[in-house]
């Protein structure tokens, strides 16, 4: 009997551990989902990271009356976002004379494709109106927009108050933004440039007819600093 017994509970025993064993085995349903993502920042860039090689103006033997026009210059936007440029001219005499003798006018076209030869050929000739005395500059800029079609147009001339004006030593300087970089206003929406778009800029120099011999001899620069800035509220250069 005792040895029955044993047998029995040892039965038992093993039942009960194969039960928890199977018992440990089942699972309740699941179902499983997964998400994911990933962030690319653009790249804000004009022409590619390079200087314009062009020349604002490149003249020698410059007299009072005397009208030149520069090189086209090319601002594209060759990066992935918008941008909004903070476009700003300087000039510089290697003299202390009055640097106010020195007229600035320019003209800006802005494409998404590009004009032919003739086009911006034409577009200057409207400039040089502006030097000669034509006053009505939003008549002038309608009518280079007539000429380049589809295009946007600014274009003026810098008297001497608009220019920030200083004469530090030996020599005399001043500058004026065309482009201030604010995201507001209407002349500063043409110097939002969406992806693919440029502008084309063009300037002219005129020395006035009454600037006397303390002109001759002396050497003229002028500079072209262009900021791209992303097109945010509050982003700073």
């Amino acid at each position: 009997m005792k040895k029955t017994k044993k047998a029995l509970l040892g039965t038992a025993v093993a039942g009960a551990l194969v039960l928890g064993a199977g018992l440990g085995s089942y699972s309740w349903f699941t179902s499983e989902i997964q998400a994911t993502g990933q962030l690319q920042t653009g790249t804000l860039e004009i022409n590619n990271g390079q200087d314009i090689e062009e020349n604002i103006v490149n003249y020698s033997g410059f007299a009072p009356s005397n009208l030149v026009f520069g090189d086209w210059l090319t601002i594209e936007n060759t990066g992935s976002m918008d941008t909004n440029l903070e476009v700003e001219f300087s000039h510089e005499l290697d003299k202390n004379v009055d640097i106010s003798s020195f007229k600035v006018g320019y003209i800006a076209i802005k494409y998404t494709s590009q004009p032919s030869r003739d086009v911006l050929e034409a577009s200057q000739i409207k400039l040089q109106e502006l030097f000669d005395g034509v006053t009505n500059e939003v008549e002038t800029q309608a009518a280079i927009a007539d000429i380049a079609e589809g295009a946007e147009v600014v274009s003026g001339i810098v008297e001497a108050p608009e220019f920030r004006a200083f004469s530090e030593g030996a020599v005399s300087s001043g500058g004026f933004l065309i482009g201030d970089g604010a995201l507001t206003g209407s002349t500063n929406e043409f110097w939002q440039l969406d992806e693919s778009q440029y502008i084309d800029l063009n300037f002219g120099v005129k020395l006035d007819e009454n600037a006397g011999n303390e002109y001759q001899g002396l050497a003229y620069s002028a500079s072209l600093d262009v900021v791209a800035k992303q097109i945010d509220e509050g982003a700073e250069k």
